[in-house]
């Protein structure tokens, strides 16, 4: 396992390489069938090779961790779920709203119709929110 250089500039990954990391996120360390089986099931037709090249490819980039101890090669991810969300979500919001967490919320709030239930959930955020501020 390689150590985390904090210097590394932060991998973005595409939209393809997302779907793997998700697998793995929600499941823990898997093989490429496992992987493979669930973006079949969740998303759309993947071919077992196509998605084996790729987890290569991003072990090479360093987004995958390889554990070749044993006969089937089990990999995991090497991007931490949250830092990774957060940074993808910080560079959404710079390019598309000009940094504006504002104008986001606005486009989302008015193109979704948002339940009761979410509105209190956000209501009761923003309370906190406020609330630690003090």
């Amino acid at each position: 396992m390689k150590a985390t250089n904090p210097s590394h500039k932060q991998a973005e990954p595409t939209k393809s390489e997302l779907e793997i990391l998700q697998v793995l996120w929600q499941h823990g360390p898997s093989t490429v069938r496992f992987v493979n089986d669930q973006l079949n099931e969740q998303k759309r037709a993947v071919q077992y090779t196509s998605t084996l090249k790729l987890m290569q490819i991003m072990v090479e980039k360093e987004m995958l961790n390889r554990d070749e101890s044993s006969m089937k090669h089990v990999y995991s991810a090497a991007l931490e779920e949250q830092k990774t969300k957060s940074f993808l979500l910080d560079r959404f919001v710079e390019s598309m709203y000009n940094g504006s967490a504002t104008s986001l919320m606005m486009q989302l709030l008015g193109n979704k119709k948002t339940s009761k239930k979410e509105l209190q959930a956000i209501k009761d955020l923003l309370n906190k929110m406020e609330n630690d501020k003090k």
